[in-house]
C-alpha cells in the first residue's frame, strides 16, 4: 500500500511517487477524486508518448465534469494503468493504489522541488 506520507502532490492535485533516480508514478488525490464525483472514463496516453511538465497528459470524466490532468514531470510515459479503461471506478474507490494513472521515466535529472509533501499540500486544500 502506498503511504500518503511519502507522495509529492502539485497545486493541480496530481500525486508523484518516487519509483526510482529517474521513474515516477503519477495520479490524482483523493481531493481531486472527492470533487470529481463518480468518475465514469480515463484516458490515458500512450507508452511511450513524451511529456513536458504541467502539459495535458490525460482525461477524467466523472457524472459532473470531464478534467484535464496536468504532469508534474517531463519524461516518456513508460506505463500505464491499463485496468482504467475498464474500471476508472478505481479512481474513486484507490486514488493512492489500485487508481495510479501512468509511470513516467524522466530523461534529465528530476527535480520534484516545486511539489508539495502531504503535510504542506493538506494545508493547501484546506484552504481552497
Amino acid at each position: 500500500m502506498t503511504d500518503k506520507k511519502d507522495l509529492l502532490f502539485s497545486k493541480d492535485h496530481e500525486w508523484v511517487e518516487r519509483l526510482s533516480d529517474n521513474s515516477v508514478r503519477v495520479g490524482i488525490s483523493d481531493y481531486a477524486v472527492e470533487q470529481l464525483g463518480d468518475i465514469v472514463f480515463v484516458e490515458l496516453p500512450e507508452v511511450d508518448a513524451t511529456v513536458e511538465a504541467g502539459s495535458e497528459f490525460a482525461t477524467v470524466e466523472s457524472v459532473k465534469s470531464t478534467s484535464e490532468i496536468y504532469t508534474p514531470v517531463s519524461g516518456t510515459v513508460s506505463n500505464i494503468n491499463e485496468s482504467l479503461e475498464d474500471e476508472p471506478e478505481k479512481l474513486n474507490e484507490s486514488p493512492y493504489e489500485e487508481g495510479w494513472l501512468v509511470d513516467i521515466t524522466v530523461s534529465e535529472e528530476l527535480d520534484l522541488s516545486d511539489l508539495m509533501d502531504a503535510k504542506a499540500y493538506q494545508e493547501y486544500t484546506d484552504s481552497l
